[in-house]
């Protein structure tokens, strides 16, 4: 039964009724007729709450040029392209993104690491290598490896396990212990060297390379320009992000067919039609419709939300996003990673500029299935001097931390880092990445990706995405005040 947004007025207004709208009017003033944002709130939007005196202390810079952390912790650099090989006597594939871990066998972590790598191709010099059983397009270069990395960190090991696909950039875990990996594309067959369409999320079993073989798309979902997924552990449903401008994406949410039980392997048996695939519809407080979640400008904002089914999933004429008159669905500019924690889902926008109604750099957002609500946790105001290292724009992966908050990857304009958040808003510096690809003249240092820890919870796994390096992190963590 959907949530009407006259059943959200009224609960927005009774005390107890379990929607809590923090702040004032000021909340809400920037959705669309509503009165103008006053001076306050726009302050809070152009401010992202960096404090020094939270997290770990200063980073210190690293004489080997690679990552700077704070004192206390050390890294371990555990694949890099062109240096590390695959058990298969190839290179490790280049451009590593989202990741997850998982428990192996004798103490070990295994981690789904994704290759995002879009195009033909013939374009990359270190593709992720074609194993026989384990490809779905010859013309892709694209993928999943698995990293295998000993109790206390001893050997490591690294094997593939999807290849063929196309532009993998985040995805999600499972209940059930496998790995969604998403393609952001929308390329079709006939464009790139493709052979196949693309745009659509495959299964990954770190444990069992044989469920691997014959790799078929989750139809299901959807095909466009996927970014990130995550499984409600209860209800079953998949929820999941478009990472697309022109216009802005999407957040989706999968219904699975009545009867269906999720299992190892179970999405893929699936018919290209079933369940049902749906998109997100946010109206505020007072009942109105809200275009674009940037509307919203303070950390506390609440809206209820509604789902709007999806005509064609499978765009076969029309992107999915397209699909949709203005008015329909609500919008955002660059939804990135998610994660599932706290009973509901953490949800990414990187960025919002001129397409947007109001700019900022990044926001996290949070899902709430029972509530049907979606709470603003995290808001980045716009960035004035990105070279200068403080300030943090353009969130990407994220990832719940066990020492509480949330930790995110910036994929922003000049300096990059890894940087905690607390549950006030707030946040705070865990690592910088000081390798320069570019020239002394013109620093360039590439997005952090794959930001995870792992299941011990004791070494939290980053990637620098080019060229390639999966990065192991180890040190004195501790649980934040504010979480």
């Amino acid at each position: 039964m959907p949530l009407t947004r006259r059943d959200f007025a009224k609960r927005s207004a009774i005390t107890g009724a379990g929607v809590a709208l923090a702040g004032t009017v000021d909340v809400l003033a920037t959705a669309p007729g509503a009165l103008a944002a006053t001076a306050s709130s726009e302050a809070e939007a152009t401010t992202d709450r960096h404090s020094g005196k939270l997290g770990y202390g200063e980073l210190i810079a690293d004489p080997d040029g690679i990552l700077a952390l704070p004192k206390g912790f050390k890294y371990r650099i555990i694949t890099r392209t062109g240096v590390t090989t695959l058990e298969s006597g190839e290179s490790t594939p280049s451009n590593h993104d989202g990741t997850a871990t998982f428990e192996g066998l004798r103490g070990a972590t295994l981690i789904a690491n994704n290759h995002e790598l879009r195009g033909a191709r013939a374009d990359w010099p270190h593709p992720v290598p074609l194993t026989e059983g384990l490809v779905y397009d010859t013309g892709a270069a694209g993928g999943v490896t698995i990293v295998e990395v000993a109790k206390h960190g001893g050997d490591v090991a690294e094997w593939v396990g999807v290849a063929g696909t196309a532009t993998n950039c985040a995805g999600g875990a499972t209940p059930w212990g496998t790995w969604l990996t998403c393609e952001e594309t929308e390329d079709k067959a006939g464009t790139t060297g493709f052979l196949k369409d693309h745009g659509y999320v495959f299964e990954v079993d770190p444990y069992d390379r044989k469920a691997n073989r014959d790799p078929k798309p989750i139809k299901a979902l959807g095909r466009y320009a996927h970014e990130a997924v995550v499984v409600d552990p209860k209800l079953g449903h998949l929820y999941l992000t478009e990472d697309a401008a022109g216009p802005n994406g999407l957040l989706y949410r999968w219904t699975p067919p009545a009867g269906f039980k999720h299992g190892r392997g179970k999405l893929r048996t699936l018919a290209d039609d079933a369940g049902v695939l749906q998109a997100f519809k946010c109206f505020d407080s007072g009942g109105q419709f809200v275009d674009d979640l940037s509307r919203a400008t303070v950390i506390g904002t609440v809206y209820g939300v509604d789902w709007v089914d999806v005509p064609d999933r499978d765009a076969k004429t029309v992107s999915t996003r397209k699909q949709f008159s203005t008015g329909q669905i609500t919008r955002a500019r660059k939804l990135e990673g998610m994660w599932w924690g706290d009973g509901g889902a953490y949800i990414v926008s990187s960025f919002a500029r001129a397409e947007s109604p109001v700019q900022h750099d990044g926001a996290v957002w949070f899902y709430d299935p029972k509530r049907r609500t979606l709470t603003l946790k995290v808001l980045l105001g716009v960035n004035p001097d990105p070279s200068v290292d403080g300030a943090f724009d353009g969130p990407d992966n994220i990832t719940v931390s066990p020492y509480g908050g949330l930790v995110l990857a910036e994929d922003g304009e000049g300096i990059q880092h890894l940087f905690g958040a607390l549950g006030d808003g707030r946040t705070y510096p865990i690592a910088r990445n000081d390798l320069n690809i570019g020239t002394a003249d013109d620093p360039e240092y590439s997005e952090f990706t794959g930001v995870t820890f792992s299941p011990d919870g004791k070494t939290l796994f980053a990637n620098i995405q080019e060229p390639g390096i999966m990065l192991a992190i180890t040190g004195p963590w501790r649980r934040n005040s504010g979480c």
